[in-house]
């Protein structure tokens, strides 16, 4: 390799930047005492062939340009600076380190001691030094370039309250596919292709939210199993696609695929949110190895004990936490979302941990800058963020805690909702309450239903059907002898742990599925479904599947009639939630509106509406849910009237059959029946000719009814409001 010339170049922007003519390369790091350029011929190459020393140091950026450079160049850096943990500082130019800016990485990870930035066997732990070259064993970021035809790519832009999310992943979707080409299957190509577009959008998905795609790694006690970090919560780089879901080796074509999948989806109308893992990387503790962050900056990046700098504060449970008080570190997280936005098209963001980017300097109860910084941003502040409103630190359960326009995964849906039809007592008010929304964990600040993110099951814990197959969780494959996950899943087996051929507990366990999904598109919220849940795709009883890349993770696409119906009824739910604005409300429910009108109406089976003594019954668990469309007249951002049908949900968790009196209103209308997971083959409506209705154990129904000639209520706004200040639960 010949570089006749280095010039100044420029501190901004960070990463290395083709202009056409050559490369400008720029690192922050403030603690440093030199940075070189490491420059490599080919992947495979054990050493660099040319160490370049940037030559200038801007406001803490260390930045150098050299012409000729083009892309596809093959980096990495070498930082020097004062190698003393027990000061926070663990520099080391022995060790190659990857660009926190590389738009691509080339080669995965192969573990070795050189890896590790102190002596592995020194009996001075991480205080030693470790002199080995790792430079044969990490990845290479790659120079890419950023131009790519997106022709009349647009957004989406579906609102929020018009939104089903679809969480799955890249490879484990179409591993199995059969209608996916071979060389495609779990690929960024493999989800762009036709077929699977198709089956989403007949499915009646509006998002499909992927699990991390920012390159990760594998951790080492995973490899030394023989295992992989399947989930991908292990980042090393926040602006490379993982290389792995790639059909196509060239790194710069990975980004390209990354594109052209979401460019496809977007054509069909479908929205791409990904999952990020901004509160820790795969860096690990003191202990864990030096690959990027820790190298190039550690006390910037990483939050460090106050008074033993030498240890990371941990909020995770992964070893350590980002520091989003650094100025530089936030600015590193903002500068991701915002490339995802811009040049990769993302719709929007699940942050993983949310907890841990809010969190303040140690030992204080302020916030972080984080939040209000991407509440203000130009970009940001346009696309969906959800949180995981969770960390395992103090206070780490922030569950309707984060500010507007935040969403959340509402952790008490998920919990409520399974207690509920599992049959635990004293259950019925807060499930009532999750159905409308959870106005008592959302309506304090301003946020609307469409903020709680409902949902049964996701990537961590069963699959709907495992939570109706397994009281008990069996990870024996994960190595860790049973140890890992939670125990605490609110799972029910129906009498019997694990497959059984017996007919009662088959239907038994197809009904509570059907019971569950049905729950979750008659919620107020916005609904995301486990990808697979669909099918009664199985896990085998593994709760904590994150290193099982192989068929216990994998969709399984083959059917059989349990598959059919659970499909066909899924499509059938999304369809009828899509057909019913009611069940997608903008506001939050009143109950009495100042008149004899409800816009909801709680029964028990006698008719009656639920007192609140009842409401405090433990053996509560048949209820009616009576939403009167006809007397809201809610609007969509197009000013479009959101006013509907009647609809009644009738509710049983029991083990017996309750005769439940039908409401007798309005006098000139029938019900009709449209669902009920008793009668899964039920296709098209039928008339409800008897004054009660029979609604079977362990079960629920649609009723409903139309009366095209009813006026609108004339509801007085003021009395809305009040009212809906008092409620809190049903």
């Amino acid at each position: 390799m010949h570089v006749t010339d280095v010039w100044p170049g420029r501190p901004f922007p960070l990463g290395a930047t083709w202009d056409g003519e050559g490369v400008n390369f720029a690192l922050f790091s403030a603690h440093a005492t030199r940075v070189e350029l490491c420059l490599f011929d080919s992947p495979t190459a054990p050493r660099e062939a040319l160490r370049i020393i940037l030559p200038e140091r801007t406001h803490d950026v260390w930045h150098g340009y050299i012409p000729g450079l083009r892309p596809g160049q093959l980096y990495g850096y070498r930082v020097h600076g004062p190698y003393a943990p027990q000061q926070g500082h663990r520099f080391n130019p022995y060790k190659l380190l990857i660009d926190p800016y590389a738009r691509a990485l080339c080669g995965e990870l192969r573990w070795d001691k050189a890896n590790y930035g102190y002596r592995v066997d020194s009996p001075y732990g991480d205080l030693t030094i470790g002199k080995r070259d790792s430079a044969p064993y990490v990845p290479r970021s790659v120079v890419i370039d950023p131009q790519f035809d997106w022709g009349d790519d647009r957004p989406p832009d579906i609102p929020m309250a018009d939104s089903v999310i679809y969480e799955l992943h890249v490879k484990g979707f179409t591993k199995l596919h059969p209608a996916v080409p071979e060389q495609l299957r779990g690929t960024y190509a493999g989800l762009a292709s036709p077929e699977v577009i198709a089956y989403l959008k007949e499915l009646g998905i509006t998002a499909v939210e992927l699990l991390p795609v920012q390159a990760f790694i594998t951790d080492q006690f995973l490899a030394d199993r023989g295992l992989t970090n399947y989930w991908g919560y292990q980042p090393i780089n926040y602006f490379s696609p993982e290389p792995r879901y790639a059909s196509q080796r060239d790194p710069q074509a990975q980004v390209n695929e990354f594109k052209t999948m979401v460019k496809a989806l977007h054509a069909a109308g479908i929205e791409v949110i990904i999952d990020v893992v901004y509160n820790h990387t795969g860096e690990g503790n003191h202990l864990g190895p030096t690959l990027s962050f820790r190298g190039i900056d550690n006390v910037a990046y990483y939050r460090l004990m106050p008074d033993q700098p030498r240890y990371y504060l941990d909020d995770t449970g992964t070893g350590n936490s980002l520091d989003m008080n650094n100025p530089r570190a936030l600015q590193m997280v903002l500068d991701s979302l915002r490339y995802w936005v811009s040049e990769m098209h993302i719709d929007g963001f699940r942050f993983d941990l949310a907890r841990t980017l809010t969190r303040g300097p140690a030992g204080s109860d302020q916030l972080s800058p984080f939040l209000a910084m991407a509440q203000q941003d130009p970009v940001l502040s346009r696309v969906k963020l959800i949180a995981e409103p969770w960390d395992v630190g103090f206070d780490g359960y922030w569950v309707g805690r984060f500010p507007p326009p935040w969403a959340e995964w509402n952790g008490r849906y998920r919990d409520t909702v399974r207690r509920f039809w599992k049959g635990d007592p004293g259950q019925a008010a807060d499930f009532a309450s999750r159905l409308m929304g959870s106005m008592d964990l959302y309506h304090h600040n301003g946020r609307r239903p469409y903020h709680s993110i409902s949902f049964v099951t996701a990537h961590d814990g069963f699959t709907l059907r495992d939570l109706v197959t397994y009281n008990e969780k069996h990870n024996e494959a994960n190595g860790e002898e049973n140890r890992d996950g939670d125990s605490h899943n609110n799972s029910w087996n129906c009498g019997v742990e694990g497959p059984t051929d017996d007919p009662e507990i088959r239907a038994l366990r197809l009904r509570q599925m059907m019971n569950f999904i049905a729950t979750l598109f008659l919620s107020q919220g916005t609904p995301m479904l486990l990808a697979g849940d669909e099918r009664g795709r199985t896990q085998q009883g593994n709760n904590n599947a994150y290193c099982q890349d192989n068929p216990i993770s994998w969709v399984d696409w083959r059917s059989d009639e349990e598959a059919d119906l659970l499909l066909a009824f899924t499509r059938r739910l999304i369809a009828f939630r899509r057909a019913h604005p009611i069940l997608r409300r903008r506001r939050f429910f009143a109950g009495h509106l100042g008149n004899a009108e409800y816009d909801v109406e709680w029964l028990s089976p006698d008719g009656q509406e639920v007192s609140a003594e009842l409401w405090q019954q433990p053996d509560l668990r048949c209820i009616g849910m009576l939403l009167n469309g006809f007397v809201i007249d809610d609007r969509n951002e197009r000013g479009e009237s959101m006013r509907d049908d009647v609809l009644l949900v009738l509710i049983n968790a029991g083990d017996e059959a309750v005769p439940f009196i039908l409401p007798d209103w309005p006098d000139d209308a029938e019900w009709r029946l449209v669902i009920d997971t008793a009668q899964p083959e039920l296709c098209e409506p039928a008339r409800v000719t008897d004054q009660m209705y029979q609604i079977q154990p362990r079960s629920l129904a649609v009723l409903i009814e139309r009366i095209d000639s009813k006026p609108p209520l004339q509801i007085d706004q003021t009395t809305v409001a009040a009212s809906i200040e008092q409620v809190t639960t049903f």
